[in-house]
């Protein structure tokens, strides 16, 4: 359901879209419409999105704003994005309220991860 001035929609360039689809089906079993060969949209993962052509990529050490996923797992979910073809950027780390690690997606977005849950 869309809520009046709630954020709706995040968009990202990708210069390798197909290598994005497939990461991302991979890695958290996403689906996508494609519309047309320079856009995909996603939906029902928190937030609904899409991807656009673009030779850009978002990362935070250009000031890029950093979307974080949540997992009651994380060296699982760390094992899933490698497995899929993520490359960690920042391995696991502690911070004041739990611990996350950074990757980022064939196309070069950067994306975090982090739990509450104790290491194993």
């Amino acid at each position: 359901m869309n809520e009046h001035e709630k954020l709706n929609y995040v968009e990202f360039p990708a210069c390798d879209m197909s290598g994005t689809q497939a990461f991302f089906s991979k890695a958290f079993n996403w689906t996508f419409a494609d519309f047309g060969p320079d856009y995909c949209a996603f939906a029902g993962q928190g937030l609904d999105g899409g991807f656009y052509r673009s030779e850009l990529y978002s990362s935070t050490l250009s000031g890029a704003a950093l979307l974080v996923f949540y997992s009651a797992d994380l060296e699982a979910t760390q094992a899933k994005i490698i497995g899929a073809g993520g490359h960690i950027e920042k391995p696991i780390f502690e911070f004041p309220g739990g611990r996350r690690f950074h990757f980022s997606e064939p196309s070069g977005n950067e994306f975090a991860v982090w739990s509450d849950q104790p290491g194993k």
